[in-house]
This record gives structure tokens, sequence and C-alpha cells, in this order.
């Protein structure tokens, strides 16, 4: 009995072709500006994958030491974003040696409030004095209707590079830019 998938015979690749090789863009140089922006759904995951994309970006970079800060306060915004808007959130990474803005812009025009918190044990309500306590500046404004009627608000922070110089392994102009780092393995 035969089997019922077609036979494919192998195509040989035609004498005389190269493996030719485009060669990519050159790496930003650290002093360079750059910006990221990532655009997510009003989802509970939404907050994780703006932490993920975040770490990443500073990673490469060689922007390593705002990771922990930036990731933290990120994390405020972002869920601030998803649990008080109606609709979808960006965030928005602008790098300007030596200031790092993270912005956070979602269509709830109601800018936080500064709570009191209850007790150690309160989840809630902290958000803008661990603005006030890890950033090195933030703020907000808020947007307008759109043509649509969408408005909404956008809070950043800010976090300044000690020096201005390129962090050890970073992109000097014209020199090869930072290794990217060894990723953790994660397991299933």
């Amino acid at each position: 009995m035969k089997n019922a998938e077609p036979e494919h015979e192998q195509t040989p690749e035609p004498a005389g072709r190269q493996e030719s090789t485009i060669p990519g863009p050159p790496l930003i140089p650290f002093a360079e500006p750059w910006e990221y922006e990532l655009h997510f759904p009003r989802d509970a995951r939404g907050p994780a994958v703006a932490r993920t994309t975040l770490k990443a970006v500073l990673g490469v970079h060689g922007l390593g030491e705002f990771i922990d800060r930036a990731e933290l306060l990120t994390s405020e915004l972002a869920t601030n974003a998803v649990r008080y808007s109606l609709g979808p959130a960006t965030v928005r990474l602008c790098w300007a040696n030596p200031v790092l803005r993270v912005s956070v812009t979602d269509t709830c025009p109601d800018f936080p409030v500064s709570l009191v918190p209850g007790g150690p044990d309160e989840e809630r309500g902290r958000g803008l004095l661990i603005l006030d306590l890890l950033a090195d500046d933030w703020g907000g404004c808020g947007l307008g209707e759109a043509v649509f009627g969408v408005g909404g608000k956008s809070v950043w922070f800010e976090l300044v590079h000690g020096g201005g110089d390129p962090p050890p392994g970073g992109c000097a102009a014209g020199g090869a830019g930072p290794r990217p780092p060894d990723l953790p393995v994660l397991a299933a």
C-alpha cells in the first residue's frame, strides 16, 4: 500500500549561488537618543508584559543600573492604567543621555491621588509615595479629547544616569555596542 502523502524531491541549489548576508544597521551609540513604545490592552497581563519589555530594552542598551527602579515604577503606573482606565495603555521609554523618561498613557482622565496608607498590610495607596522616593523627577499631563472622544492622561518619571558617560561595555560613538545580556532560562 502506497503512502497517501505525495513524495517530495529535494530541489538542488543552483550552482555558483553564494550565501550573501546584508549587514544590519549599526548599533545606536550610548549617548544618542532612542525611543521605544509598547501598546497593550486593558488586561491584567499588561503590566507584566511592560516590565519584561522594559528590562529587555534597558539591558541591551547598557542601562542595567536603571532596571530595578524603572521596573517597579513602570509596574505601578501600568497597573494603575489597567485598573482604573477603560481602554488600552501605552508605555514609552525615551533615552536622552543622561535621562531615561518612562511614561504611561491611558484613557482615564483622572490623575492618581495620594492616599495615606492605612497600615503595613494595605495593598493600595502607595504609588505616588514610591514615585516620590525612587524617581529623580516625575509628573503628568492631561490629554485633551481626541477626534473620537478618547482623552486620558500621561504620567511619567525620569531617572538620571550618574555622570552621563557610557557604562562599562556601553556603546561609545563609533564603537561596538554593548553585548546583549545573558537571559535566564525560564521554567515551563
